[in-house]
């Protein structure tokens, strides 16, 4: 599948992902782009995220590909049952946070803090880190396993953020690009 074929959804996590962050970049690069947008990125509200994603995709006119990062994971594997049946071609899902660090934050995030364990119902891939601050990589080997998603090992890359020096992450647009070409 090309990206002009799709309506690309980027899906950022706690905070919103700044102008430096791989999925700001990526938005401005690929021409089909559109950020899902929260009303409040620094508290989440599980049913007011939840929402936004399955409105988004439900309304959508072309077939979605899902690009989704940390929090942003999380929120789009609740709302996937939602969404209309075969909408979603794909999600491209990088650096979910485990539920034990959900857990520990000082943020109560509520329904987030125990991820769905049912398959999701389109291809997935999945992009974890072996430092992780947020998610130890046995955990998210789990979640890829529960969600029938194809498991990447990004390495040791942190959180996959620009913090963690993933600004432009090339390599993380070429393995999107392959994830596509399968579609």
């Amino acid at each position: 599948m090309r990206t002009s074929d799709a309506e690309i959804l980027i899906v950022p996590g706690l905070n919103n992902s700044g102008p430096d962050h791989w999925q700001t970049r990526w938005q401005q690069k690929l021409s089909t782009a559109q950020r899902i947008e929260q009303q409040d990125w620094d508290a989440p509200d599980h049913a007011a995220w939840t929402r936004a994603i399955v409105d988004r995709v439900n309304a959508a006119q072309k077939p979605v590909i899902l690009i989704a990062h940390s929090l942003g994971v999380a929120a789009t594997a609740h709302a996937a049952a939602q969404f209309e049946p075969g909408k979603v071609k794909g999600a491209f899902l990088v650096a979910p946070p485990s539920e034990e660090w959900l857990r520990a934050h000082a943020l109560d995030f509520g329904a987030f803090e125990t991820h769905p364990r049912d398959p999701l119902p389109f291809p997935s891939l999945l992009v974890g880190s072996r430092n992780d601050p947020h998610a130890a990589y046995a955990a998210v080997e789990d979640l890829a396993f529960a969600w029938g998603a194809a498991m990447l090992d990004a390495g040791e890359a942190g959180h996959i953020n620009s913090t963690s020096g993933h600004g432009p992450w090339p390599e993380g647009l070429m393995s999107l690009a392959h994830f596509l070409s399968r579609l």
